[in-house]
């Protein structure tokens, strides 16, 4: 007996299921393309031997912490550091004890999925965890990250990840993306380029980063000129370990086209701290021109996912720091907020953004429209809160009557939970699998383009779009 049903996630029409299952089948073993995640890149550095279970699997899975959060557990007790370094539970086996008694609450939902994965296909559990099975799992992953086979670099060759991308600050030194390669490690772990905090002015300390920035390159920041040289420098350096992509997670969608004496004078304001929300909007709507403009330059792929209400409780961002949970969505205009960027550069050639949401409201009334004409434009997957099944499926019967497949990228998971990772693009295969099934069944196409699709989906249309 496992965990895990062997059709879980296709349709329950026998003819239909028997289409969707040889789909999958064609595409269950290709290779994994990550191209834009949160794994920590220390862990394919060092390769050391991960610490515990909760430390692998709990504490760092924002989607978990956050659904036993809201049934009144303290993040404290959940492990979670504190900014003030105050106390918080240091016994792993609590931690992952406090999980599994309440791991009732991701019934239907789809952590519950990528667990249940995780626990039979990674770490060979048959038991369904509980309070009852708690103890025992927790010992059977902890004798599992002993071995050499459950070490970082053994378990990407073990998932068959051929590329993975973290995601750093414009400012890190990529320290460990540097060990990395002077190690001669054969794993394909490369950078994504990062400027929210020397591009947003209402991001805390922004006129220092930008300062460092400066440092970092070699180049005044303190001017406008100085300070886009420095983002070239950078993005240069990024490029040297790999970088496929910049990564901009705005407050909302906007861009503008601004003429250089009002960019540069938003941009002094800026760094005086003096300007209006208005104008902070502005001047971050400017930067994703300029950076567009870059990538006509440089080649990096520019990626904009907006429309995320970012550390929601002010008390848990003054406690714990930011991305612990509290990021909520909110509604997203793209047709006039893109307008300014799309004049400016979108139907330059080779230019490629791909656009995330988190307003599901906006894939056939906004996004597939947007995409289904502009050229440089590519819809990302379903993102965040709406990579489960159901948001699949949505994002598959919104957009594709207007975009195509082919003015969307595939699939990306988008996490720091790296054991989730195969789990995560399973459920996009079966999913795929099964909305093209429906769309043999329908006489819509042909089996044999299905199973063109399906590859293209799973890994091909991913692989292009970041150059990889």
């Amino acid at each position: 007996m496992g965990l895990l049903n062997d059709d879980r996630l296709l349709p329950t029409d026998p003819a239909v299921r028997g289409v969707a299952r040889e789909l999958y089948e064609g595409v269950r073993a290709l290779p994994i393309i990550s191209p834009h995640g949160h794994t920590d890149p220390r862990w394919f550095a060092e390769n050391a031997t991960f610490r515990d279970p909760a430390q692998l699997l709990v504490t760092p899975d924002h989607y978990l912490y956050r659904m036993l959060h809201s049934q009144g557990i303290p993040l404290e007790a959940l492990g979670i550091a504190r900014e003030d370094g105050g106390d918080t539970e240091q016994d792993p086996r609590k931690i992952w004890s406090l999980f599994a008694a309440n791991y009732h609450l991701f019934r239907g939902t789809p952590s519950r999925i990528w667990v249940d994965h995780v626990l039979q296909e990674v770490f060979g559990v048959t038991e369904r965890l509980s309070a009852k099975t708690g103890d025992a799992i927790y010992d059977q992953i902890a004798d599992c990250l002993t071995q050499e086979a459950f070490r970082p670099r053994a378990l990407f060759e073990r998932f068959n990840i051929e590329a993975i991308s973290t995601t750093e600050s414009a400012i890190d030194d990529l320290h460990w993306h540097r060990m990395i390669r002077d190690s001669g490690w054969s794993g394909n772990v490369i950078t994504a380029y990062r400027p929210d905090s020397v591009v947003d002015p209402e991001f805390a300390g922004f006129a220092q980063y930008v300062a460092t920035l400066g440092e970092m390159s070699g180049q005044d920041t303190s001017t406008w000129a100085g300070y886009l040289a420095a983002h070239r420098n950078r993005r240069a350096f990024f490029k040297s370990f790999g970088a496929r992509s910049s990564d901009h997670g705005h407050p909302t969608a906007r861009t503008e086209n601004l003429s250089q004496q009002v960019a540069a004078a938003l941009f002094d304001k800026a760094l005086q701290g003096r300007c209006s929300p208005e104008e902070a909007d502005a001047f971050r709507g400017h930067m994703l021109t300029e950076m567009a403009r870059m990538s006509l330059d440089d080649g990096l792929v520019l990626q904009i996912h907006p429309g995320s209400v970012r550390n929601h409780s002010d008390s848990v961002m003054a406690k714990f720091g930011r991305d612990k949970g509290f990021d909520i969505p909110t509604r997203t205009d793209y047709v006039s907020a893109l307008r300014p960027l799309l004049n400016a550069v979108g139907r330059e050639p080779g230019l490629t953004i791909i656009l995330f949401t988190l307003d599901e409201s906006s894939y056939a009334r906004e996004l597939a429209p947007l995409a289904g004409v502009y050229p440089a434009l590519k819809l990302g997957p379903p993102w965040w809160f709406h990579d489960s099944a159901e948001g699949m499926r949505r994002f598959r019967e919104a957009v594709t009557e207007t975009a195509g497949f082919y003015n969307t990228v595939g699939f990306n998971d988008d996490t720091r939970a790296f054991c989730s990772i195969p789990a995560r693009h399973d459920v996009a295969r079966r999913v795929d699998c099964s909305f093209l099934a429906t769309l043999v069944a329908t006489g819509r196409l042909d089996a044999d383009e299905a199973g063109e699709v399906a590859q293209d989906l799973a890994y091909g249309l991913a692989k292009q779009a970041y150059k990889l």
